[in-house]
């Protein structure tokens, strides 16, 4: 088990337009110029925002659209070039001996529509796993998307990492949920322009003293750039905010010499895990009237 753990968060321009092989193409090639970046920089680890590979606009899919939002009709989505770049990203992931979790549309069988994925690709260059979308958006449980059911737990190193999507940021029970399932990471990958959704992000640094990977696309970078949230709920990297793309690289380490973030994963989160289990349970008092009757001084 390593005791640390080098991780870029990357902003990547998203393709917004899945009927368009060459942007989808464009986009690809970036995702891979990035990685080069990563690896050359040390990371472990490379993350990506949301629809990496291609974030369908809620118009250019719909069926009775572009003016009027109806069911997406995947039919005209390029599959088979989404397909070709994120198989050229795994084997990439593979020749440079570096972990790679992407987004993009997942396609399902028959006429069932599409995930919302995160694929998690390892150094060795295959698919390990993928975490879809839970809570979805109006737009996209409605018109889009099908949902996902369960989290996602990976290990890089000895490092436990879980993944979100975007509008989970705003359902504080799923990283609830992580930190009981013990992460020391959560990546939250968005296709957003929405600068308190960082801040929501950032907080849960504080509140659950783990690390916190948080990729935008290159796009949306003026209103808040991709980085990265030590324990604690500081930002330790960040992209630029001038809407190129770009990488952000820190260290997560399990004894940090920063004294913040020691005391945020040395103390403070093993304290909250003691808090919640019952701690105050044998020192509340019961009968006593000056604790029962709240209306007098």
């Amino acid at each position: 088990m390593s005791r640390t753990l080098r991780l870029a968060v990357a902003q990547s321009t998203v393709p917004e337009d899945p009927t368009d092989p060459d942007g989808i193409r464009a986009g690809g090639a970036q995702i891979r110029d990035l990685m080069r970046r990563a690896s050359a920089a040390g990371a472990r680890l490379v993350q990506f925002p949301e629809g990496a590979i291609t974030y369908p606009s809620k118009r250019v899919l719909s069926s009775t659209g572009p003016d009027r939002i109806g069911d997406a009709d995947w039919t005209r989505a390029a599959w088979q070039v989404m397909r070709d770049e994120a198989e050229a990203v795994v084997g990439l992931a593979g020749e440079l001996g570096i972990w790679t979790v992407f987004g993009s549309p997942h396609r399902l069988s028959g006429g069932n529509r599409p995930h919302n994925s995160l694929y998690v690709v390892s150094d060795r260059g295959r698919l390990v796993g993928r975490y879809d979308k839970r809570f979805l958006s109006d737009t996209e449980v409605r018109f889009m998307y099908t949902p996902g059911t369960r989290p996602l737990v990976f290990e890089v190193d000895g490092f436990r990492i879980g993944c979100a999507l975007c509008i989970e940021v705003n359902f504080p029970e799923l990283f609830a949920e992580y930190e009981a399932l013990d992460v020391d990471c959560v990546l939250v990958s968005v296709m957003v322009d929405d600068a308190p959704r960082a801040v929501v992000a950032q907080a849960y640094g504080t509140l659950y003293d783990y690390w916190l990977g948080y990729s935008v696309p290159a796009q949306f970078s003026a209103t808040a750039p991709a980085g990265l949230v030590a324990p604690g709920g500081r930002w330790v990297a960040r992209c630029t905010d001038d809407g190129r793309p770009g990488i952000a690289v820190a260290e997560l380490d399990r004894h940090p010499t920063d004294p913040d973030i020691d005391v945020a994963v040395r103390l403070a989160r093993p304290w909250r895990r003691t808090a919640r289990s019952g701690l105050y349970d044998d020192r509340v008092v019961v009968g006593d009237p000056r604790s029962d009757d709240r209306t007098s001084l």
